[in-house]
Formats: C-alpha cells, sequence, structure tokens
C-alpha cells in the first residue's frame, strides 16, 4: 500500500524550518576551526649578544632520534628552524679573532599517548684563534600539551603554539646562560661607565651658583661685636644731685609725740585703761 503524497507546500515549508538549524550548526563548525595561516618567527627585536669572537656559526645538524614518533616536522616552524633563526637574530661577532659555534643538540615534539612532549637543549662554544675552547654556554627547555584533536589542522596549530612557548622560554634561558658563562666575551655598544671613588669628602657650593668646583670651606673668625652706649637723653634743665650724707649712723632724737588720752568705760567691747 502506498503512503498518500506529502504537498508539496508541506516539504516546501518543512525546508524553510530546517535551514536556520543547519546553518547555525554549519556557523558553530566554523568557529572552532584552528587557524591555517601562522606568522614566521622574528627575534630580532630582543637584545643583541655580541661576542668577543671574529665569527660566529650555527650547528643545526641534529636528527631526530630512531624509534620516536617526532611530530615537530609538522608545526608551521619546526622547532630546529625556530632555534637557527634565533641564533641568527641574537647572536653577532666583534671582535678580536676567534669563533662561537650555536649547536642544536635537541630540538624535539614527540608523540606520546595522548600528549605532546618537546625538549630543545643547545650550547655555544667559543674556541681562541689557535682551535683552544675558552668558553661555553648550555640551555635547556621542555613543555608537554595534551592532544585535544587529532586533525591535521588542530594538529599543526597546537605544535605551532608549544614552538612558540618554548622559544619564548629558550630565548630567556639562553640568554641568562650566555651572561652567567660567558661574561668574559659580552661586547657591550657603549663603554661601561667607570665605577665611582668612594666619597671622603666633598665640597658643596652655595645655592644658586654654578656647579664650579670650590676651595674647602674655613669659616673666617667671628668679629667682636660693638658695645652699645646708650644715647644722652635731652634734657630741659640740667639734673642737680644732692650730696649723699656721710654719717648714716642712728641718732638720739627726742619723742615728741604726745601719749594718746586715758580712756573710760567698762563693759563687753569696751577697752580697760592701762596703767603706767
Amino acid at each position: 500500500m502506498k503512503r498518500p503524497a506529502r504537498p508539496r507546500s508541506a516539504a516546501l515549508l518543512g525546508a524553510i524550518l530546517l535551514a536556520p538549524v543547519l546553518f547555525s550548526l554549519t556557523a558553530c563548525g566554523t568557529t572552532d576551526d584552528p587557524p591555517t595561516s601562522f606568522a614566521r618567527p622574528n627575534y630580532d627585536y630582543l637584545t643583541k649578544l655580541r661576542l668577543a669572537v671574529s665569527s660566529v656559526d650555527v650547528d643545526d645538524s641534529w636528527a631526530p632520534r630512531p624509534g620516536t614518533r617526532e611530530v615537530g616536522n609538522l608545526a608551521p616552524t619546526p622547532p630546529v628552524e625556530a632555534l637557527r633563526q634565533m641564533a641568527r637574530d641574537r647572536l653577532f661577532a666583534g671582535g678580536p679573532p676567534g669563533r662561537a659555534v650555536f649547536v642544536i643538540d635537541d630540538a624535539s615534539i614527540v608523540q606520546n599517548r595522548d600528549q605532546y612532549e618537546g625538549k630543545m637543549v643547545v650550547h655555544l662554544d667559543v674556541t681562541s684563534a689557535d682551535g683552544t675552547r675558552s668558553g661555553y654556554a648550555e640551555a635547556r627547555v621542555a613543555r608537554t600539551r595534551a592532544i585535544a584533536k587529532d586533525t591535521p589542522n588542530a594538529t599543526r596549530a597546537a605544535l605551532g603554539d608549544m614552538v612558540n612557548q618554548m622559544m619564548l622560554d629558550m630565548n630567556v634561558e639562553f640568554e641568562f646562560q650566555v651572561r652567567r658563562s660567558l661574561r668574559a666575551y659580552l661586547l657591550s655598544d657603549a663603554p661601561a661607565a667607570a665605577l665611582p671613588k668612594p666619597i671622603q669628602s666633598e665640597t658643596l657650593a652655595p645655592p644658586g651658583a654654578p656647579g664650579v668646583p670650590l676651595e674647602p670651606y674655613a669659616p673666617a673668625p667671628a668679629a667682636p661685636l660693638p658695645l652699645l652706649s646708650p644715647a644722652p637723653m635731652p634734657l630741659s634743665q640740667p639734673l642737680r644731685l644732692s650730696p649723699a650724707p656721710q654719717n648714716l649712723a642712728p641718732q638720739n632724737l627726742p619723742y615728741s609725740a604726745a601719749p594718746p588720752p586715758p580712756m573710760s568705760g567698762t563693759g563687753i567691747g569696751a577697752p580697760t585703761p592701762l596703767t603706767p
């Protein structure tokens, strides 16, 4: 028994209702896609390391160890190429006869089950003009990263990010090791300023005076202050002083005061006459 054919209008209506759902699913899938283009590494913005040698060479003959699942070559910039670029951008020759060799000892990213294991090891050899080894510095970094997706684009994006993170670590570690182990071979573009001598004594200029050295300051002896005498006071008439008495001894003078009159009366509060 055949089913009745659906009307064309119903089929068209179902397609219209389903179209937004399909479009949203497609859009969500594109937003999660990893990038497919990557910039080449560049490290010339970092500090230049000038060495007291006449030449700087790079030895990039490192090869992956047999029997390992090496995936570093799948990165947009393989680790060995990133290390070679770092040496070209940061190491320079600028001194007497001698040679420096930047050697890449390890630049591997190995897939081990569900994670990537990355390792970078480099060293810098410095030899004198007669070939005698006179300096050495080594730097090591390592990182691991979980594998989220195994599609080709996701693998390239994950390995590219891992190489960038490892190179950030390597640039810091390599410069630190060179400055620590090869300090005597580092040159500066500007001559280093001499250290100031210990200050024993210092002559200071008076405020507002130009910075010209002055003679050592010795205080001058203080001049005696002049004695001040009061100014004469103008008087309208001359002041006359009587001569001081010659004899200040007490004298017996007659007592001429009259005695008080006798008091009379009795009672409380009344004075009682006194008899001599």
